[in-house]
C-alpha cells in the first residue's frame, strides 16, 4: 500500500512538473494585464513601452519608432535577443537586470507568473 501511494505521488508530481515547465498561455494573458497599460502583445503598436508582439527571439531595443533608454540600447548593443533566459531575469527585476532602464514596473515576483507570461508572449493566440 505504501509503495502504491508513493508511486501515485511521484506520478502526480512528475505530471504537474511537466505542465508547469510548459507554462500556461491563458494564465500568462491574465498576468499580462498588469503590463497592458504600457505594452501590447498582439499589435505592432508602441505605447508607453514598445510592442511585445514577436518579442521572443527579437533583438533587444529593436522596435522601430520606440525611443529606448541608453541602458537598454547598451544592453542590446552586442546583438542580444529576448530569449527565455533574458526575459526571465528582466521580468523578475527590470532594474536589477538592466540598471537605469526606463521601465517603472518593479517586476513579477512569482516564477510561475514569469513562465506563464513568457508562454503567452510566445503565442498570444494560444490564450484564447
Amino acid at each position: 500500500m505504501r509503495h502504491t501511494t508513493l508511486l501515485a505521488a511521484l506520478i502526480l508530481t512528475a505530471s504537474s512538473g511537466v505542465a508547469f515547465a510548459d507554462g500556461d498561455a491563458k494564465a500568462g494573458a491574465a498576468v499580462f494585464k498588469k503590463c497592458s497599460a504600457c505594452h501590447t502583445a498582439t499589435e505592432a503598436k508602441n505605447k508607453v513601452g514598445p510592442s511585445l508582439m514577436g518579442v521572443i527571439g527579437r533583438k533587444v531595443a529593436s522596435v522601430d519608432g520606440f525611443k529606448y533608454s541608453e541602458a537598454m540600447k547598451t544592453f542590446g548593443a552586442d546583438g542580444k535577443v529576448w530569449d527565455e533566459t533574458h526575459l526571465t531575469a528582466y521580468l523578475a527585476n527590470p532594474k536589477g537586470a538592466i540598471p537605469k532602464n526606463k521601465m517603472a514596473f518593479p517586476g513579477l515576483k512569482k516564477p510561475e507568473d514569469i513562465l506563464n507570461v513568457i508562454t503567452f508572449l510566445k503565442d498570444p493566440a494560444a490564450a484564447k
